[in-house]
C-alpha cells in the first residue's frame, strides 16, 4: 500500500514534469501546439494497453497529433453491440470523423491482464469482478492456448496468450460496422503487434497466417505492395 507521503511525492513529481513541459518542451515546439490548438488529423487509431510500461509515442517515435490512442486492460476491443460505450465510440468517431486510415492493437509481454487470465486465482479477479467481466472479451484467447498446468505458466505463455489476444481482438474489431464499412471501401487498414518491454522488439503479427514478422519484414511487405 502506498502512504499519503507516497502520493505526494509522486504528484510532486508530476507537477515538476509539468513545469519542465511548459518551460522548455512547449517552447520548442510551439508552432506545432499551436497548429495543434485549431484541429486533429491523426491518421492512425492505436489501441493498447493502459499498462504504464507502454509509451506509445515512445515506441513509434510520433509527435503529438499524429496517433489517435486507445488504451484499456488487455487492450480489448469488444464484439459490437456488446458493451457499447468508450471503446466502441473512440473506434466510430476515428474511423467516421476522423477518417483514420489504419487501426493497430498492440499487445505487450508480461501483461497483467493475460496473467490473470492464465492464472485468475493469483490475478486477484475475485476482487475486482468489474476486471474479471471486462476480461471476457479475451475469453476465446485463452480457450484457444488449452489446457495449461499452473506451473507451466512463464514469460513465453504469457507472450503466446498476448499474441492470440491481439489476433482475436482484430477479428472482433472487424464487428463494428464503421470498421467494416471502411474496409470494405479499401480506405482502412489494420494490424496486430506484440511489444517485448526488455528488449524494445515490435512484432508484427499476421492475422492469416497467424505469425509473427520481424519490422524489417513488415516494411519490406508493404513496401512491395506500394511498388
Amino acid at each position: 500500500m502506498h502512504s499519503c507521503s507516497d502520493a505526494k511525492t509522486s504528484l510532486l513529481a508530476l507537477l515538476n514534469g509539468v513545469k519542465r513541459f511548459n518551460t522548455e518542451v512547449f517552447p520548442a515546439k510551439e508552432e506545432l501546439f499551436a497548429h495543434l490548438s485549431k484541429s486533429q488529423s491523426p491518421h492512425v487509431v492505436f489501441i493498447t494497453c493502459a499498462d504504464s510500461q507502454i509509451t506509445p509515442s515512445l515506441i513509434t517515435q510520433t509527435e503529438p497529433g499524429e496517433l489517435f490512442i486507445l488504451r484499456n486492460i488487455g487492450n480489448l476491443v469488444p464484439p459490437y453491440g456488446e458493451m457499447l460505450g468508450g471503446v466502441s465510440s473512440v473506434i466510430e468517431y476515428a474511423v467516421v470523423g476522423l477518417n483514420v486510415s489504419a487501426i493497430i492493437i498492440c499487445g505487450h509481454s508480461d501483461c497483467g491482464a493475460m496473467k490473470a487470465l492464465l492464472l485468475p486465482e493469483k490475478g486477484h479477479l475475485d476482487q475486482m469482478p468489474t476486471v474479471r467481466t471486462w476480461l471476457r472479451n479475451a475469453a476465446a484467447a485463452r480457450a484457444a492456448l488449452g489446457d495449461i498446468r499452473d506451473e507451466d505458466v512463464g514469460p513465453e505463455k504469457v507472450r503466446n496468450l498476448a499474441e492470440q489476444n491481439v489476433l482475436l481482438q482484430i477479428a472482433q474489431l472487424k464487428t463494428h460496422p464503421s470498421v467494416a464499412a471502411a474496409l470494405a471501401r479499401g480506405t482502412l487498414f489494420l494490424q496486430g503487434w506484440f511489444y517485448d518491454i526488455g528488449t524494445g522488439e515490435i512484432s508484427v503479427l499476421d492475422e492469416q497466417t497467424r505469425k509473427s514478422l520481424s519490422v524489417k519484414e513488415a516494411i519490406k511487405n508493404l513496401e512491395s505492395e506500394q511498388s
